[in-house]
């Protein structure tokens, strides 16, 4: 391959001229073998410029990522392309050096093929990569060092989450690497060049990523662990260069020497919090654990303090760091050891470092004054909340507060002590101070001697910062008083204030983030406060189109949540408003998509106001006429979606057509379900089972329009046959049939002529390989619904359809006899159902084919598995509506803990594991064989038996009805097996004794318990309609009589 073509063709491709041209040429040549190495060759030349090898790099990466590993192939498809084994060889054996010598650019793009190599190849077919690597680190040559580290980390990153038993390659090319990787880490330590400074980085985040899920000591013994502990904590103790003191403490953070004590900090956080924390670890952990905490906690605790002075001597420290270093601290509170060691320094901590950390800062003014909406979305919508050293703050203020005795009341009084008006203390300072109480209120309201005080604390020092001239107090206020929405606002008279209080803050504030935290406030005092609908009430409009004002000015996912649960809590106040209210949300949701980059923030937004408009509906669906209005202006809003292809909202807008389906079909919706099937044929099978609940209604809720159009019946039926032939899985497989068997029987009697592709269609999946029960079961299901439908019309087009393996074979007897094997596999009420009314119709039809006969003495025997799936299903759906979980109330004071007490995690491994052994010891001493062992929520008990009996759960399916499952639906399995049989025994007596012949006295028995069930449900449903119709009767249960072989089998049914 000429690597000059390649460089030329490369340079057109980022040439606007020649691109078009540059693509085809690629694409023509990329499978010819050789030219994968010789692209990269080229990447790695030196005399070509930077753009032309970084389009490479980019072109090589592709390659590598969808054409390495081997592809399977259906048998008789043309085998799929993947890079050939001469080539990968020769890239396998090129790539370390390659991310070694490239230049930072092009050492990202090949630093994700190096990982995908590895995923794909290492051990079994590049197990050099390890002895590669392990000779740059041994080249005293330091230009290579950093290349070989990061190859390095994609080797450990393939196994960062795997369990412990699939990481044995790892540890093996690890027990050579890490010593090594510890000897470098030391010979540079304490150099502080920008260039050792990224190696020392690297390989932090190689020790974290090696030892965040799986600590394996085996390999790294105590007297290792405690040199790496040693490099961590020195890392966190070097000082900065003094030439970054100029920049802005944006680039300080960003800066590679905070970077690498961050690593450090979250070396020292995880190991603590997994490993490292007796009574929070699992068992193979526990010796560690207690060794850890005594050896390692006064050093490691001292470092932190030193850091965290400094953020108190108001020297820099970086936000992550500082976060890590309080989520550290506050696991150390957890325990009495680590708590003696911090018990002197935490009110200075709580007075010093935390209270300036919770107030508003000159940053946050300035982004106030500035940009107010950027505002709200980093203090109120941020998704980094778990990154941000004010959550840190908080947490550790909380668990100090919780876990241990008499810092409450201190914090408490340092606080009143602040905002006490006569000490004069700064806005920011009682900002500061109103965030504690927020962050304390949960444990505040549960404490009796401060519960009964809060509602006079709010009074006096919360309603005066509503109208103090600081914006962020009046924020600030606003907030505390949503923290404590769960106290009894009207019993303490603040009540209406606080609702009046908040209204003002909404309706007439300017500041942007006040109206956003009064907003919040106001919803959440409106949703739990007993008695507040008369304050609300008249405002109640105002109050929604400013919360509709604040969503389109902002677009915060907050406050659109807020607007969802009022929605929910006021249906009847809003219905007036509701048109205005969704056309609002709408708009809205439309100009977020419109100009969505892409952004997380901004696809949550989206998400929170489709949520709204789908609570508009649902809650408005009982107000007379109210759906037909929200109707056209949903409708902009999923044509909008469906016709941009905004795929990311399918789900949340498939279920808007599925709302404004659920009780009538205008013809508008009508022709949405052309949309749907547009939507189905562009944008592939994915969304398939997301459509299907709107599907489902649009056959059930007006079948008769429904059937009025042939084209509603072929889309209906050509989705379901796509997803059958096609490849989409098993689950969209066994939705499509579920959509089948709906049509069969929803349409009973009226779509003849769909009857034998549709069986056709089910019989040849069931030809193909099926890996689950389910779907089998499911097609057998759609064939059993045609014989319901029609039973000569099943059994002609049975006699007609050829199996390609076996085309001589009765396919009427491969149907019957994998229906009856496959009894057990029917699952909840309608399956089951179906299917004794299935057989039920083979038993009775005089015509039967000959293949029933051969297996009669299989159908009683399937019938009475699936009466006993039956009975258990009822039952159970009889008691769901009885079953009430009961919750109870934890007094908060059995969460504190005395200085020389540990906090135990009572849900995790150790505690359950001690648990287990103290009563088996105590049985050790008793005259009884007691065992015990504490099973985890994933752990499978062995009898099975009981498992099974009891998980009658319904399954995802039955949600979509037919008439068989309508609560009016007068066909009752159990009684027309019995009214069958007793035909059969009358009419057919040969037949009859054919039938139960076979049947065992256990048998018998089960087949009278079920007709005695059958006498049961009829007597029940004659009360059920006289009592309906205004009168009752007394029933007297009928008995039938015992069966015997000695005479007539069954005769009781007289």
């Amino acid at each position: 391959m000429d690597n000059k073509k390649i460089v030329d063709i490369l340079r057109g491709t980022i040439d606007s001229n020649f691109r078009k041209e540059a693509e085809e040429q690629l694409n023509q040549i990329h499978k010819i073998i050789g030219f994968a190495p010789a692209l990269l060759q080229a990447i790695m030349a030196n005399d070509v410029d930077m753009a032309v090898r970084q389009a490479g790099a980019i072109y090589f990466k592709n390659m590598i990522s969808q054409f390495w590993a081997d592809k399977e192939t259906e048998p008789g498809d043309a085998p799929a392309f993947n890079i050939h084994e001469q080539d990968r060889a020769m890239i396998r054996d090129l790539i370390v050096d390659a991310v070694v010598v490239a230049p930072e650019k092009i050492r990202v793009q090949l630093a994700v093929c190096v990982n995908t190599i590895i995923r794909h190849d290492f051990p079994e077919r590049w197990p050099q990569v390890v002895d590669k690597i392990s000779l740059c680190l041994l080249n005293p040559d330091r230009t290579g060092w950093f290349g070989a580290l990061i190859c390095m980390y994609q080797l450990v990153k393939n196994f960062e989450y795997s369990n412990k038993d699939k990481r044995t390659p790892l540890y093996e090319a690890m027990n050579l690497l890490f010593p090594q990787l510890y000897q470098l880490a030391c010979s540079i330590w304490h150099e502080e060049t920008v260039d050792s400074v990224y190696i020392q980085k690297q390989i932090l985040k190689i020790f974290y990523s090696f030892t965040q899920y799986s600590l394996p000591l085996e390999l790294i013994t105590n007297q290792f662990f405690q040199q790496w502990m040693d490099l961590v904590r020195v890392m966190i103790e070097k000082e900065v260069p003094a030439a970054i003191d100029s920049l802005s403490n944006e680039d300080k953070a960003a800066s590679v020497w905070w970077k690498s004590k961050k690593w450090a900090l979250y070396i020292l956080q995880r190991i603590f919090e997994r490993y490292g924390s007796p009574g929070f670890v699992s068992k193979e952990y526990k010796d560690f654990a207690e060794w850890y905490l005594k050896n390692f906690s006064l050093a490691i605790l001292e470092t932190l303090l030193k850091l965290l002075d400094k953020q108190r001597r108001k020297i820099f420290v970086a936000p992550k760091v500082l976060c890590q270093s309080f989520k550290y601290i506050e696991q150390a509170i957890k325990h009495a050891f680590t708590w003696k060691i911090l018990k002197q320094h935490m009110l200075i901590v709580v007075r010093e470092i935390i209270l300036p950390v919770l107030c508003h800062s000159r940053e946050d003014e300035e982004l106030w004054q500035t940009d107010p909406i950027e505002y709200v979305h980093t203090k109120y919508d941020s998704i980094d909340d778990f990154m941000d050293p004010v959550t840190a703050a908080q947490g550790l203020l909380f668990t100090m507060c919780k876990k241990r005795k008499a810092i409450l009341p201190k914090c408490m009084s340092f606080v009143v002590e602040i905002l006490n008006p006569q000490n004069n203390a700064t806005p920011s300072v009682r900002d500061g101070a109103l965030n504690m109480v927020g962050t304390l209120a949960e444990l505040l309201i549960k404490k009796k001697e401060y519960s009964d005080q809060i509602c006079g604390m709010l009074r006096q020092y919360v309603f005066p910062e509503l109208k103090a001239p600081e914006g962020h107090l009046r924020a600030r206020a606003c907030s505390v008083l949503k923290s404590f929405t769960e106290i009894d606002m009207q019993q303490g008279e603040i009540l209406k204030e606080t609702v009046f209080y908040l209204i003002e803050c909404l309706v007439k504030e300017k500041d942007l983030p006040v109206k956003v935290q009064a907003v919040v406030a106001l919803e959440a005092v409106a949703c739990s406060q007993e008695g507040v609908t008369p304050f609300i009430e008249p405002q109640i409009r105002n109050i929604v189109l400013e919360m509709l004002n604040i969503i389109r000015e902002t677009e915060s996912d907050e406050v659109a949540t807020s607007l969802q649960k009022l929605v929910c809590a006021y249906t009847d106040l809003l219905a007036p408003i509701a048109v205005d209210i969704t056309k609002h949300v709408a708009g809205t949701l439309i100009q977020v998509l419109d100009t969505d980059g892409g952004s997380d923030e901004k696809a949550m937004i989206a998400m929170g106001l489709l949520h709204t408009i789908e609570t508009m509906l649902n809650a408005m669906e009982d107000v007379p006429g109210l759906t037909t209005l929200l109707e056209p202006v949903v409708l902009q809003v999923v044509a909008y979606i469906f016709e941009n292809s905004v795929m990311e909202f399918y789900e949340e807008t498939l279920l808007l057509v599925f709302e404004l389906t659920k009780k009538t079909i205008s013809n508008e919706l009508w022709q949405v379900l052309g949309l749907l099937y547009t939507v189905f044929g562009r944008d592939g099978f994915d969304y398939f089972t997301d459509m299907m609940p709107a599907l489902h209604n649009y056959v059930t809720v007006d079948t008769p329009t429904f059937l009025a159009s042939q084209d509603r019946i072929l889309v209906m039926c050509n989705m379901a046959r796509d997803i059958l032939n096609g490849d989409p899985g098993e689950d969209p497989e066994c939705h499509a049939a579920k959509l089948l068997e709906v049509i069969i029987l929803q349409c009973k009697g009226n779509i003849d002529q769909y009857i034998p592709p549709i069986v056709e269609l089910v019989l040849m999946r069931l030809t193909k390989e099926v890996k689950s029960s389910e779907l089998r079961a499911m097609c057998l299901q759609v064939v059993i619904a045609a014989l319901y439908y029609n039973p000569e019309l099943l059994f002609r087009i049975l006699n007609e359809v050829k199996l390609p393996q076996a085309p001589n074979d009765s396919v009427t007897a491969h149907f019957i006899n994998q229906w009856l094997a496959d009894t057990d596999c029917f699952l909840g009420l309608h399956d089951r159902k179906l299917s004794v009314l299935g057989l039920c119709m083979i038993m009775q039809n005089p015509s039967r084919p000959f293949e029933v006969n051969q297996c009669a003495p299989k159908i009683l025997p399937a019938l009475l598995v699936l009466f006993d799936g039956l009975k258990r299903a009822y039952l159970a759906k009889s008691n769901e509506s009885d079953t009430d979980s009961d919750s109870d109330d934890e007094s908060i004071n059995e969460d504190e803990l005395e200085s020389d007490e540990d906090d135990i995690d009572e849900d995790g491994a150790v505690y359950l594991e001690s648990l287990e052994e103290k009563i088996n010891k105590s049985a050790g001493d008793s005259s009884f064989n007691i065992q015990t062992s504490i099973m985890n929520d994933g752990d499978d008990g062995d009898d099975d038996d009981d498992e099974d009996w009891m998980n009658e759960d319904p399954t995802a399916l039955e949600d979509f009805s037919t008439p068989l499952d309508a609560e009016d639906c007068n066909i009752d399995e159990f009684i027309i097996f019995k009214e069958v049989m007793a035909g059969l025994q009358e009419r057919e007596p040969a037949w009859y004794h054919t039938l139960t012949g076979s049947l065992s006295i256990e048998q018998q028995k089960k087949v009278q318990d079920v007709f005695t069930f059958a006498d049961q449900r009829k007597a029940a449903a004659e009360s059920k309609r006289i009592e309906e119709s205004g009168g009752y009767i007394f029933n007297q249960q009928t008995r039938a009589r015992p069966l015997g072989h000695a005479q007539s089998k069954l005769d009781g049914l007289q």
